[in-house]
């Protein structure tokens, strides 16, 4: 399990072999350290004891920091990862040749795909409900597939050739996708078009809280499976930026995020804003509800298998193909 802690004034500590979680010095929730998987912290003022860090990392429970925004600055690891060096060196040798190609368009590839057919997911309940918008959605899956097409064809021998090619076929199709989303959630809320840092209206921020705790997720996943979350592909270098984070969430943003964001706000949720950020009640529902995703099973290499399961097993994925042992293919979500 996942413990977020979103309450101003928590404080963490270590009780036997349990986590002790208080509010306003009040015990509110004491967790096995056996049934822990990591703890993501999304506000300020809490406090943790050493001794409950100490355990947390023989555990194998990383802790995440992130803002209410879903910013993620910071985040605790074991320092026994199972990595080998190897892994880390062929992924850094793998930018300068065609391995880099491939990957990225791969991601690239998941995420197209992962958004058609979240689009359509969606629309099917619109088709009787909402004819005229379901038609305009229709227009757009059709145009959405055909600048698809041409992924297949941009050809590099190495990503920098390319990644200025790939960035503008993916933005042509995601300005395309969020204009499906936005009439997919019309008279629901209001949805002005999709804004990254700083948007202060209630469906982008909850779509940049989802992203930060799949960032979480994600960079865990790729840690453990070896690799370095900095030495990205299709994302540019930047000092502190972990680009093979940003790369490698891409085909998953839609089935972990996406989907609930879009399912809430259908449902009639009301998110709750504070000074133009959730506040910490919609925080702690989102959240919950984005774990629950995480633990929903999806048919993947053959059987039915958890979300954060298929995660970790495609960051898994990713160290075998920089390393020549197999290829890589992204995951894609059933509609």
């Amino acid at each position: 399990m996942q413990l977020f802690v979103s309450a101003y004034g928590s404080s963490l500590g270590k009780k036997s072999e349990r986590l002790i979680l208080k509010e306003k010095g009040q015990v509110v929730g004491e967790y096995p350290f056996h049934d822990l998987e990591q703890v993501v912290i999304d506000c300020l003022g809490v406090s943790i004891s050493t001794d409950a860090i100490l355990e947390c990392m023989e555990h194998g429970i990383a802790i995440n920091f992130m803002t209410p925004n879903g910013n993620p600055y910071a985040k605790l690891l074991p320092l026994a990862l199972t990595g080998t060096v190897a892994t880390r060196r062929e992924q850094l040798f793998a930018f300068r040749d065609s391995r880099s190609v491939d990957i990225a368009k791969a991601f690239i590839g998941g995420k197209i795909t992962n958004q058609i057919n979240t689009v359509k997911y969606f629309a099917k309940y619109r088709k009787t409900a909402n004819p005229e918008d379901y038609s305009q959605v229709a227009g757009l899956l059709d145009h959405m597939g055909e600048v698809a097409k041409g992924l297949p064809g941009i050809k590099g021998t190495c990503v920098d050739e390319i990644r200025g090619t790939v960035m503008a076929l993916e933005g042509r199709i995601g300005n395309m996708y969020w204009e499906c989303v936005k009439l997919l959630t019309s008279g629901k809320i209001e949805f002005p078009g999709r804004e990254h840092r700083g948007a202060q209206d209630p469906v982008n921020s909850m779509l940049n809280y989802g992203y930060g705790i799949l960032a979480h997720q994600v960079e865990t996943a790729l840690t453990l499976a070896g690799l370095d979350p900095f030495g990205g592909f299709l994302h540019v270098d930047r000092p502190g930026k972990k680009s093979l984070v940003y790369d490698f969430m891409e085909e998953f943003r839609q089935p972990v995020v996406d989907r609930v964001v879009i399912a809430l706000v259908n449902k009639g949720a009301e998110p709750g804003m504070v000074d133009g950020m959730l506040n910490a009640d919609t925080r702690r529902s989102l959240s919950n509800k984005i774990n629950e995703r995480l633990e929903t099973p999806e048919y993947f290499q053959g059987k039915k298998q958890r979300l954060k399961t298929i995660i970790q097993l495609q960051a898994r994925r990713i160290a075998t193909f920089v390393r020549g042992e197999a290829k890589y293919k992204p995951f894609v979500s059933k509609w």
